[in-house]
């Protein structure tokens, strides 16, 4: 692992916890990393593999390092200022423009919602009927309910399972056959193409991986780390926990976003290997559709996996979704911003989180198309990603708010690199875009 740098600042010998188990220093990260696979990547990722077969499987390994040097960088901008992204924003920049960026987040974030609770609808109907509408409603209230009255401590700790389900993905590309050497050979070596679906398809999947929401969700939530342990503090009033708790931010957003890109890699690798080239893959245009597609191929377990990993790792994604968002706009107002504190405590925060979650539920009710919903989101996302990727550069390198915790060489490389790649494709997919419109 990377040495940690922070100049001037004595760090101690770290303390090692026999007891203490790899799952249990996992958190912000992981649960960030299983976000990313949300119901509306799925859509994204499975309509790829089915448009293009194992033809984008490189763009998992490619997106790895830029993804975890992003999510790296916002961990440590939470630990050492004890501040989220938009907190440490409004102390830099004019206010009118640290609230336009949280504005298109929730624009954007809104719009994600929505499609992935139409995604989670759509899956469970598959497997027993019903009315999808309900099913949105259920799904919708049932996760603003958690989050709302269930305590952070034990809503952080069932996070952690429920990633599992996104193992599902994994679970059936093993129950159906394709050449293994094929998806190896396209996975390390680049196919590029100058198609505009191609290039559309490569902006859609590096704007799913790379997303403003998760920045600010991972910031947050080493905030809250610091906030629900009485014995943390933020690194700049404590620095003698930078080696433990920096070590802890590397190792949980590298394994987070691993963790991710694999799941993102099984999802292309099985949509490929089922759907490219057959009748069904050019009708691929939610997750649910995608699962539905697999039955026939996979076997009805397989089928049933599928679902069942869209509505966990959906479950998943709303609460980010919607958290974020408060997270965002509480901290821009200076208003309080933690899913530890009870309702009554941070009305205000609660009120933005419920929002977000019942405009994301009505959206299901006014025949918004679920594809122009990501679209938006995406086209959004695309807007929002590359200035918040140079401003967080900036401020995760300003010694006025990182005090003399220098970022290390690596992650500033890297997530320039990061920022620069994203400016590149959203550049790309206004270009697309506007090819697509023409005659």
């Amino acid at each position: 692992m990377p040495e940690i740098s922070v100049n001037k600042v004595p760090l101690g010998p770290p303390r090692v916890d026999a007891h203490e188990t790899l799952l249990s220093r996992l958190g912000p990260g992981l649960i960030t990393g299983a976000a990313d696979d949300d119901p509306s990547g799925i859509a994204t990722y499975s309509q790829v593999g089915a448009q293009f077969g194992f033809a984008m499987l490189w763009t998992m390994l490619f997106s790895f390092p830029l993804m975890a040097a992003m999510q790296e960088i916002c961990g440590r901008l939470g630990r050492i200022t004890g501040m989220g992204v938009a907190g440490n924003l409004a102390k830099c920049y004019p206010k009118s423009l640290v609230r336009a960026v949280v504005f298109f987040l929730c624009l954007a974030n809104i719009f994600n919602l929505g499609a992935d609770i139409s995604a989670m609808a759509a899956a469970i109907k598959l497997v027993v009927g019903g009315n999808v509408l309900l099913y949105a409603v259920l799904f919708g209230i049932l996760s603003l309910l958690l989050q709302v009255y269930v305590p952070y401590r034990t809503y952080v700790h069932y996070l952690k399972w429920l990633t599992w389900a996104l193992f599902a993905y994994v679970a059936t590309a093993f129950l159906i056959r394709f050449s293994w050497p094929d998806a190896l050979r396209h996975t390390l070596i680049p196919t590029l193409s100058w198609d505009a679906a191609y290039l559309m398809a490569l902006v859609a999947v590096l704007g799913t991986t790379i997303s403003p929401y998760l920045f600010f969700w991972q910031a947050s939530q080493e905030v809250e780390e610091v906030n629900i342990n009485k014995n943390e503090s933020a690194l700049r009033k404590k620095p003698w926990q930078a080696y433990k708790q920096l070590r802890r931010i590397a190792l949980d957003t590298r394994v987070g976003m691993a963790f991710s890109n694999v799941v993102a890699f099984f999802i292309i690798l099985t949509t490929a290997a089922t759907l490219h080239g057959s009748d069904m893959g050019d009708r691929i245009k939610t997750a649910a559709d995608a699962a539905k597609a697999l039955e026939p191929l996979a076997g009805h377990f397989a089928f049933l996996l599928f679902a069942l990993g869209i509505v966990g790792t959906g479950m998943l994604a709303i609460p980010v979704l919607a958290g974020s968002a408060a997270y965002a706009v509480s901290e821009t107002f200076g208003w309080r911003a933690s899913l530890e504190s009870k309702p009554g405590q941070a009305r205000k925060f609660y009120y933005v989180l419920s929002a977000a979650t019942i405009v994301g539920i009505f959206l299901n009710f006014i025949g918004i198309d679920p594809i122009q919903a990501l679209f938006f989101s995406a086209l959004i996302n695309g807007i929002v990603s590359v200035p918040l990727m140079f401003l967080l550069m900036l401020i995760s390198t300003n010694p006025k708010i990182v005090g003399n915790f220098a970022l290390p060489l690596y992650l500033r490389v890297v997530g320039w690199t990061a920022t620069a790649i994203m400016a590149a494709v959203s550049l790309a997919f206004f270009v697309a875009s506007l090819r697509q419109l023409g005659p």
